[in-house]
């Protein structure tokens, strides 16, 4: 990984930044922030080393796997509309292929689906929730009024009532995830927020363009959260982040 552009005249100094993206960034790895296991997208993940690098492909995986379903278990409803037998889908609630709906989950009243999305077995996507271009895996809950745009949830992670992915820069500009000095140029103008497994997101958080969140961390309420924040971490304050115990 290429060093990220600052000019150190201490050649020491460079080499330890140098090594610090290199440990830093490979927490926001697919490997390093979710279990395949616990997902039908498990083969697209597979192929790509960074979650983002997966959001401009999920339209046409959705499509090429739909039509691979096991009739048995889903149904063909609509166009590119592949909805499981068991799923719960209320009647108020709209949905716009592609899209898969998995075993057990829940569309409830008045959430729209805008499009290219993965609801994984067990998910729940609540009243007046909004997806799109989105994989939540399996037991994801987005329960309460939460808007998800371009965005991956991991297993079991969970948005409370009122908290959002912001998918697009108030300037408009291309997302680069950063971590401090350390950067990846991402080449997307909307990349809304990466969550690992059994990530807790507290009510009315805003996930900012382009927030990686490792696993098993818990995101305070009313948090403006930006930048990569490390697994098994409490966020209480962009200044204050401690491990959990």
């Amino acid at each position: 990984m290429k060093n990220i552009g600052i000019k150190w005249k201490n050649n020491w100094v460079e080499k330890v930044i140098f090594k610090g993206e290199n440990l830093r960034m490979e927490e926001c790895k697919i490997k390093n922030m979710y279990d395949l296991n616990h997902t039908i997208a498990k083969e697209l993940l597979e192929k790509h080393e960074y979650p983002w690098e997966v959001l401009p492909e999920i339209s046409d995986f959705i499509i090429e796997l739909g039509n691979k379903l096991d009739k048995e278990i889903y149904e063909l409803k609509g166009e590119n509309i592949w909805i499981a037998k068991s799923a719960t889908i209320y009647p108020s609630a709209y949905i716009k292929g592609p899209a898969i709906i998995g075993e057990n989950a829940e569309v409830r009243h008045c959430a729209f689906i805008r499009g290219n999305a993965i609801v994984g077995e067990g998910a729940v996507v609540g009243n007046s929730t909004e997806l799109k271009n989105v994989i939540l895996f399996n037991k994801v809950q987005v329960p309460h009024y939460n808007y998800v745009g371009d965005s991956i949830l991991g297993y079991k992670s969970h948005m409370g009532a009122g908290s959002i992915t912001s998918n697009v820069k108030s300037d408009k500009k291309l997302v680069v995830i950063k971590n401090k000095e350390e950067k990846i140029e991402t080449g997307l103008k909307k990349i809304g927020a990466m969550l690992g497994d059994e990530v807790e997101i507290g009510c009315g958080s805003v996930l900012n363009p382009g927030t990686i969140i490792g696993s098993h961390t818990n995101i305070y309420p009313l948090s403006s959260v930006r930048g990569v924040i490390k697994a098994n971490s409490i966020y209480k304050n962009q200044n204050e982040i401690v491990d959990k115990k």
